[in-house]
């Protein structure tokens, strides 16, 4: 556990540089002073959206938003230690990214949805994997206790898979330094908590 936890405090170091460095390029103007001119200086950096960039963007939001769903519902019950710390950090990780996400589009003046279908959809070579069915959802909204701990493991390393694969997509067809480096923050953090899912249902 002792390694779970340097490997994911160093994924967060990684997105907080990453968030630093986006702001960095305009250090020197009136706005970089304040939160709201850090943040604009971060959508600044990433004003050219490709297919590719603007799929992953629009396609890993609500991607993120279920895993905040599922985080939501471990941290609303009585689960286990191991579990509700997971569901913090899962949380932790995923709220700031969706929004450094839904930034990056406003900037790129690109939709916050592609469709309903987010399923099914293609755009830009990106396809969304990984996603629980609002059967999946409700069944884990019914489980209590251990049933719902294992579940909630099982679902969650499915979901950390799909979140991963859309990773891996996005850099084989991205250019952009600032999508790429969330891209490979998200594989490391979920690879790990993977790892640890794993670990904690062979327990």
């Amino acid at each position: 556990m002792k390694t779970r936890t340097l490997a994911l405090a160093g994924t967060s170091i990684a997105l907080t540089a990453l968030l630093a460095a986006c702001g960095s390029t305009t250090a020197n103007s009136p706005e970089a002073s304040t939160p709201a001119g850090t943040a604009a200086a971060a959508v600044q950096t990433v004003a050219e959206g490709s297919d590719a960039d603007i799929s992953f963007a629009q396609l890993m939001i609500p991607h993120h938003q279920q895993a905040v769903e599922m985080a939501d519902l471990a941290l609303a019950r009585q689960t286990s230690p191991e579990v509700r710390k997971l569901a913090e950090q899962i949380k932790g990780a995923q709220d700031p990214e969706i929004q450094m996400m839904s930034g990056w589009l406003e900037a790129w003046g690109a939709p916050m949805e592609m469709g309903d279908d987010h399923g099914s959809h293609d755009m830009g070579g990106m396809t969304m994997s990984g996603m629980m069915t609002d059967e999946d959802m409700q069944a884990l909204d019914e489980a209590t206790g251990a049933e719902f701990d294992q579940m909630w493991l099982q679902m969650m390393i499915a979901h950390h898979e799909g979140a991963i694969s859309m990773a891996d997509e996005v850099k084989a067809g991205s250019t952009n330094a600032d999508v790429i480096a969330l891209a490979d923050a998200v594989i490391a953090g979920q690879t790990e908590e993977i790892d640890t899912m794993t670990q904690l249902l062979a327990s």
